[in-house]
């Protein structure tokens, strides 16, 4: 049957029988990674919009600067995150390294950058003209700003599942900040590349099987409210 074989049929068991072990590391990537893309989608929508719409000094530095973050090496961010949280660091004080905190800051900075830089694209691509009779409505500035961003719901979308993506993949900031510890921040993927490590590739297979079925699940989802808005 081959590697890949016995891995798909190992992934089928384990949903199959519920396996305790595959289930929390499942919901702790879904946890790390989900509250990682909201609050990536809280400052990058923002941050984004901002940039869209505001003239001032710097501005194309600041762009490129959101453009440079969405290539950023994830190891880079995750060597970055933890120096701020070693115990001798500024944010030492907290006490958070090696927990599911410090993944969550870790992939929320990986993720911001795509947010908002998609999001710059977004709102940018809204006709001019439409912006123009927005304003000439009377509206208030809030009320410019949300109809401006409900024009540009399908590119924000777009961020949300490009931002999503982004960190539910990631593994390299993820190990170096939580250290996928057993019970306490091992995800799906940094439980793949340790099977590897062991030799254990039909385990390997099966974690990496179920780690795109929820990813295709949550893209899905994520891409049929953006195609039902379109219409």
């Amino acid at each position: 049957m081959g590697v890949l074989g016995e891995g798909l049929t190992e992934a089928i068991r384990l949903l199959a029988t519920a396996d305790p072990e595959v289930l929390n590391i499942t919901l702790r990537t879904l946890q790390v990674s989900g509250a990682a893309t909201f609050i990536s989608v809280a400052i990058g929508v923002p941050t984004g919009a901002f940039l869209a719409l505001a003239r001032f000094f710097g501005r194309g530095a600041a762009v490129s600067f959101v453009n440079f973050g969405m290539g950023l090496p994830p190891v880079v961010v995750g060597l970055g995150t933890w120096l701020f949280l070693t115990r001798y660091g500024p944010l030492g004080f907290l006490g958070i390294l090696y927990s599911p905190a410090a993944m969550i800051i870790a992939q929320a900075i990986i993720a911001s950058p795509i947010v908002a830089g998609f999001t710059v694209a977004a709102v940018q691509a809204v006709n001019p003209k439409l912006r123009l009779s927005i304003l000439a409505l009377g509206v208030t500035r809030i009320q410019y700003l949300w109809l401006l961003l409900r024009e540009a719901r399908l590119g924000i979308l777009a961020a949300v599942i490009a931002g999503f993506g982004g960190v539910v993949s990631e593994v390299g900031a993820s190990m170096m900040v939580g250290g996928n510890i057993r019970g306490e921040t091992r995800v799906l993927t940094t439980a793949t590349v340790l099977e590897v490590s062991k030799g254990n590739f039909e385990l390997a297979t099966a974690l990496s099987a179920i780690l795109l079925l929820l990813s295709f699940t949550i893209t899905a989802t994520l891409t049929y409210l953006q195609q039902r808005g379109a219409k």
